[in-house]
C-alpha cells in the first residue's frame, strides 16, 4: 500500500473482538492484526482506517468518555438502518447519525445532503 496524506483515529479498545464487530458493522474489516501488541487495523473499501488499540478494563469510563470519530460515508442511510436509526437532515447541510463504540467513543456518520 502506497502512503498517502491522512489522518488516522486510534481508539482504545477493552475487548478488540468486541470493538472489531462495532466497526465491521460500519463496513471496515480487518487488514492487520498484531496480538503480541494489542493492536489492530481495520480499513473499509473507501480507503478509511480505524485503529484499535488494547487498553486494560476502567482505562476509559464509556459514560463518560468525551472522544469522537467523524466517518463521511456515501452509504450514511444503509449505515443507519444496520443501527436501528435513520439519518437526519442537519443544517450545516449534512445528513447524518450517531453511535457509540462499546468504549464509548462517538462515532458520527454523515454525508453531504
Amino acid at each position: 500500500m502506497e502512503p498517502q496524506h491522512s489522518a488516522v483515529a486510534i481508539l482504545p479498545a477493552h475487548d478488540l473482538d468486541e470493538s472489531q464487530a462495532f466497526f465491521e458493522r460500519l463496513g471496515f474489516a480487518m487488514a492487520s492484526r498484531y496480538d503480541a501488541h494489542g493492536y489492530r487495523i481495520l480499513r473499509d473499501s473507501a480507503g478509511a482506517s480505524i485503529h484499535l488499540t488494547k487498553v486494560d478494563s476502567g482505562w476509559i469510563d464509556a459514560q463518560r468518555n468525551v472522544h469522537g470519530v467523524y466517518l463521511y460515508s456515501k452509504d450514511v442511510d444503509g449505515l443507519a438502518r444496520e443501527f436501528g436509526q435513520t439519518a437526519d437532515e442537519k443544517p450545516w447541510g449534512l445528513r447524518e447519525f450517531a453511535v457509540s463504540d462499546p468504549v464509548g467513543t462517538l462515532i458520527r456518520i454523515g454525508w453531504p445532503s
